[in-house]
């Protein structure tokens, strides 16, 4: 074997090891502070990384609930305000990762229960266009 797929598989290997649990009925309050700093700074990292999916996620349920109109308008223009939302949420998330607080946004990633809308700080706002997802807890 080469060196380089040698190194490969070194890549490889470290990143499957390095692989968290995952436990069904974990609590975020039940954790220990070094997992939640891992979740939390995770959590910063995908959304800063990956917000640009809020357009699609809210283009999708925009025309889900009303039509396909209204969805290409009213979604592109609340995925583009998600997207900076969740953005800047996420780049707070890493600053303040070795503080302990409660998530600043629910659902914590923009895949995480898809047909949700995305809340921030808890807040529920009111219009025609907040849906919840089949697993949201309301809180």
């Amino acid at each position: 074997m080469n060196r380089k797929n040698l190194y490969i598989a070194c890549i490889l290997s470290s990143a499957l090891l390095s692989a968290g649990s995952a436990y069904a009925d974990e609590h975020e309050h039940d954790r220990g502070y070094l997992s939640a700093l891992s979740c939390k700074f995770t959590q910063g990292l995908f959304n800063t990384a990956t917000g640009f999916i809020e357009i699609p996620k809210n283009v999708v349920n925009i025309s889900h609930d009303q039509n396909i109109f209204v969805g290409l308008t009213w979604g592109v223009l609340r995925g583009v305000a998600h997207t900076v939302g969740r953005t800047v949420v996420g780049a707070a998330e890493l600053i303040t990762a070795p503080i302990p607080t409660d998530n600043y946004i629910s659902p914590p990633y923009p895949w995480d229960r898809f047909s949700e809308d995305t809340r921030y700080f808890g807040a529920h706002l009111p219009g025609f266009w907040t849906t919840y997802g089949p697993l949201d807890d309301g809180k």
